[in-house]
């Protein structure tokens, strides 16, 4: 029900040619958007481009099926995920008739998941992406997940990589991009520390490292790269989009709430040098 579950440290640097959608890249368009939730995060909002540089796309995704084109059952699926509970944002998504990115928690054992749900325009839960990697800080809390999966979405193939994951683990992209997503998403959550810096521009060369890694994940796997935090004063990331030529597509002033909207060409996005990798890390 949610796309491929290869685990990335045995697979992500496989040979493999991403399966092309039957429907072409230029037709229709496709919204994307994060689910506001009480901590009032930044909504990344993506529509994809009828034609490249001729304004949005109107229509909103109709389908979320997985990464190998079978359609899943939504029966199946609900049953698959009752152990989400009943997070926020499921109706919603069947309101506004759009694809939704959730970052939750799920119980699989005695200690919880951090995970991130997709939802299909209809409301149903599709898929999940659990947070492999965890922060050292986190081990106490919660339990890694296993695998890693690409979702479909009306001709458009994305990733997920949970805060900590897309900072120090670049093959977590680099394995979503071999295996034929063309946009990739970060969802964290970056507050600020007593007496840090506080941006105002996008990638400061005076602030951490964190948003520059947004410039790279995108840039060294030719994706986009949509990076979405929660809107906290001082925060020293905000929610931005990336091209794949590793250049900032737009961004949300910082510390403000709202919904980032920008309009991508998922053609744009070529996996060439990802496809030519020939090593596995360590070796």
């Amino acid at each position: 029900m949610d796309g491929s579950t290869d685990d990335c440290p045995e697979s992500w640097c496989r040979q493999r040619t991403p399966r092309r959608s039957s429907r072409a890249v230029s037709a229709g368009g496709v919204r994307w958007a994060r689910q506001v939730s009480s901590l009032r995060p930044l909504g990344s909002g993506l529509r994809r481009s009828p034609q490249p540089g001729r304004g949005r796309g109107g229509s909103a995704p109709d389908r979320l099926v997985r990464q190998n084109d079978h359609h899943a059952r939504p029966s199946h699926r609900a049953r698959q995920y009752r152990d989400f509970g009943e997070p926020r944002g499921l109706g919603g998504a069947g309101e506004s008739r759009i694809a939704v990115v959730l970052g939750t928690e799920r119980y699989v054992s005695d200690k919880p998941r951090l995970t991130v749900l997709v939802l299909g325009p209809n409301g149903d839960v599709v898929g999940h992406q659990d947070k492999v990697q965890l922060d050292p800080d986190e081990d106490a809390t919660y339990e890694p997940g296993t695998g890693r999966r690409v979702f479909y979405v009306d001709g458009v193939r994305f990733g997920i990589t949970i805060c900590h994951e897309g900072f120090r683990y670049p093959e977590t992209v680099r394995w979503a991009v071999r295996n034929g997503a063309q946009l990739v998403f970060h969802p964290h959550y970056n507050e600020a520390e007593p007496g840090s810096f506080q941006p105002t521009e996008f990638a400061d060369p005076r602030n951490s490292f964190h948003e520059k890694a947004f410039l790279c994940r995108a840039a060294e796997n030719a994706c986009y790269f949509a990076a979405v935090n929660c809107a906290s004063p001082g925060s020293p990331t905000t929610s931005a989009v990336v091209r794949p030529d590793g250049t900032l597509l737009d961004f949300q002033p910082y510390g403000k709430p709202g919904l980032l909207v920008c309009d991508i060409d998922p053609a744009a996005a070529n996996p060439y040098c990802c496809q030519r990798c020939c090593h596995r890390p360590g070796e």
